[in-house]
């Protein structure tokens, strides 16, 4: 499915839609749709335009099986198999996010997640990541779990202007060799630009992915790790985020090319359990 630029993403026909942001940039709830039916090309439009727009929209009171769900996803584009995905369904594009699991990363993930700085986007350790994901609740415990998005455009904006300059041309790598070689897979280290522009909002995007061992490329270790340090401060900021309360039959739909975010574990030994889809992107050369 090719993207196209959105004219003026400010303006959204709304098809009828009932959007209502959460915070001035990032963020908002979306009514007035049933995910478990096919949707019109209109809704469709509208729903991906609030997705650029507002980075992560939410819908709630929506019920969905494992079928609704790959089908509502897939109206945005081919469906995209994480090769860590357990198959727990005839649907191999559905990924359980599942505290159980996280043990299977190893000593280097828990230790990230363990010192709050796990904020990630999905995929980034490929050279064409997925551009959308789709993630609807399983198993929530009764208080706790929430999820973070930031406005990674914002985080980059909100930068000194000293600090802009010197991230410009830089790249990182994202490295997830780790967790592929433990399910028999291989895939290349990859750096993509530290400051990347959006396809179809052009905004500037901060764009670091902390559980996959980021280094910035081309400048001393120390000077990386100072440039790392100065990003986390920034995606830690509250007032560049949303953070989203989890309530049976919720679902979050996120542009994972503008956005990071992070799981708050606070839950305990709570089996808390999501299932994601993630939305292949179209490579287009002049990107890579």
């Amino acid at each position: 499915m090719a993207t196209q630029a959105l004219e003026n993403p400010a303006e959204i026909d709304t098809a009828g839609l009932i959007i209502t942001p959460l915070q001035p940039t990032i963020g908002a709830e979306v009514s007035g749709v049933d995910l478990s039916q096919p949707i019109t090309d209109a809704q469709r439009v509208a729903i991906r335009a609030a997705v650029v727009k507002y980075k992560v929209i939410f819908f709630r009171d929506q019920p969905l099986t494992t079928e609704q769900h790959a089908a509502f996803a897939g109206q945005f584009g081919p469906l995209y198999t994480h090769p860590t995905t357990h198959h727990q369904s005839s649907n191999t594009a559905i990924h359980s996010i599942a505290a159980r699991d996280e043990r299977e990363y190893g000593d280097r993930f828990k230790r990230v997640l363990d010192s709050g700085d796990a904020y990630h986007t999905d995929t980034s350790w490929r050279l064409v990541p997925t551009w959308g994901a789709v993630l609807r609740d399983i198993n929530l415990p009764e208080q706790g779990g929430d999820t973070i998005w930031v406005d990674a455009n914002l985080a980059y904006e909100a930068l000194s202007d000293e600090l802009k300059q010197r991230l410009e041309g830089l790249h990182v790598t994202h490295n997830f060799l780790g967790a592929l070689k433990a399910v028999g897979q291989e895939y290349p280290i990859v750096a993509h630009p530290v400051v990347r522009t959006h396809r179809e909002s052009g905004q500037k995007i901060l764009w670091v992915n902390f559980s996959q061992q980021p280094q910035i490329l081309g400048v001393e270790l120390s000077e990386s790790k100072a440039l790392l340090d100065e990003i986390l401060r920034q995606y830690k900021r509250p007032e560049l985020q949303v953070r989203f309360s989890w309530r049976k039959n919720s679902v979050a739909f996120w542009d994972n090319r503008a956005t990071v975010h992070y799981a708050v574990r606070n839950y305990a030994d709570f089996p808390r359990e999501l299932h994601r889809i993630l939305i292949a992107d179209e490579p287009l050369w002049a990107d890579l």
